[in-house]
C-alpha cells in the first residue's frame, strides 16, 4: 500500500489508444491499491451510449468485486459535456477519494482530459455570448481559424472543421483573456502514468475485431433507440465516429458496407491521432511508463507495481 503520510497524494493514470484494454488494467490496479477509477473518456459520460463508446462494466469486476468508478453515465445524450465540466468533476471526485484514504486511478484515452488534469489547466465557466457569436458568424471559416490561432494561449485547433465549435472556441479564449484573475488553484498530486502499447498492426486488428463484435451485439439498435428518444441525426453526429457513421447508415445516407469501411478507417485514424497526442506529451516532458499489451494481466500488473515500488 502507498503510505498515508506521503507528501502529495498519488494519482495513477492509465492511458493509451482505443481498443487496448485500459479499463480492465485500471480496475486491476485499483483493486490491488485499494483505489477507485475515474473515467477520462469524453463519451462515456453519456447515459444510454454504451456499445459505441466502449463501456464494458464487466471490466470493473475483479475477483467478484465491483471496483468503484466515477464520471460514467453522468449526463444525458444531447448534452454537450466539455473539458471544463470534466475538470470540475475530476477535482470533486479526486478530493472525495483522497478523503477516504483511497487511491484515485484516472483511466481513459481522451488526451485533452488527461492533459487538463496533469497540467492543471485553470479553466473557467464560460457563459454564452450571443452578441459575440452573431459577430463571429459573419466571418468565414478561414478568418475564424486565423483568429483562434492568434491567441497567446491557443485553444485546441484540431476540430476547426465544425463551425459551431470554432466559434465557441474563440468565445472561450476571449472570455479567458478578460477574466484571467478569476482562475483557481488546481489540486496538487504526484502522478504516475501508465500506457498500454501494441504494435500498430495489432491495434488495427483489435479495432476491426471489436467493431464487428459491437455491431453483432446491437450497436446499430443502440443508435436507433437514441433517435427514437428524440435526438436528431445532427446531435448524434456531433459525438463522432460510431455515432456519425451509424446515423448516416440508419438514415439512408450510406449503405452498410460503406458505413463499416468508413467507420473502421475513422477509428484507425483516431487511434493514430491518440498516439500522436501522447508522443507530444512525452516531448513536453511528461513521463509515460509504457507496458507491452501482449503481456497477460498479472505480468502487466507486476510491471506497474514494480514502477510504483509496491510489489
Amino acid at each position: 500500500m502507498i503510505p498515508k503520510k506521503h507528501k502529495k497524494p498519488k494519482l495513477i493514470i492509465v492511458t493509451g489508444p482505443t481498443a487496448i484494454g485500459k479499463t480492465n488494467f485500471a480496475a486491476q490496479l485499483a483493486y490491488r491499491l485499494n483505489g477507485e477509477v475515474i473515467s477520462a473518456d469524453s463519451r462515456q459520460v453519456y447515459r444510454g451510449m454504451d456499445l459505441a463508446t466502449g463501456k464494458d462494466f464487466s471490466d470493473y469486476i475483479v475477483d467478484g468485486q465491483t471496483i468503484p468508478h466515477h464520471l460514467v453515465d453522468i449526463v444525458d445524450p444531447g448534452y454537450e459535456y466539455n473539458v471544463f465540466e470534466f475538470q470540475q468533476d475530476f477535482i470533486r471526485v479526486f478530493k472525495e477519494i483522497i478523503a477516504n484514504d483511497k487511491i484515485p486511478v484516472l483511466c481513459g484515452g481522451t488526451g485533452m482530459y488527461i492533459e487538463a488534469v496533469l497540467k492543471g489547466y485553470q479553466l473557467l465557466h464560460v457563459p454564452p455570448n450571443v452578441a459575440l457569436r452573431k459577430e463571429l458568424d459573419r466571418l468565414s471559416d478561414e478568418r475564424l481559424t486565423e483568429q483562434l490561432k492568434s491567441f497567446k494561449k491557443p485553444h485546441n485547433v484540431t476540430d476547426t472543421k465544425d463551425r459551431k465549435r470554432l466559434i465557441r472556441a474563440i468565445e472561450i479564449q476571449i472570455f479567458y483573456e478578460e477574466h484571467e484573475a478569476e482562475r483557481q488553484n488546481f489540486p496538487i498530486f504526484d502522478p504516475v502514468i501508465f500506457g498500454i502499447r501494441f504494435e500498430r498492426s495489432v491495434i488495427r486488428e483489435r479495432i476491426t475485431s471489436r467493431l464487428k463484435a459491437r455491431l453483432d451485439a446491437g450497436m446499430e439498435d443502440e443508435v436507433k433507440v437514441l433517435l427514437e428518444k428524440g435526438l436528431t441525426p445532427d446531435q448524434l453526429k456531433f459525438y463522432g465516429l460510431e455515432y456519425r457513421y451509424l446515423t448516416q447508415y440508419i438514415t439512408g445516407e450510406i449503405a452498410f458496407d460503406e458505413m463499416f469501411r468508413l467507420l473502421n478507417t475513422a477509428i484507425h485514424q483516431f487511434a493514430k491521432r491518440q498516439m500522436t497526442w501522447f508522443r507530444r506529451m512525452e516531448k513536453q516532458g511528461i513521463t509515460i511508463n509504457w507496458i507491452d499489451g501482449n503481456l497477460n494481466d498479472q505480468e502487466k500488473l507486476k510491471k506497474a507495481l514494480n514502477i510504483l515500488q509496491l510489489d
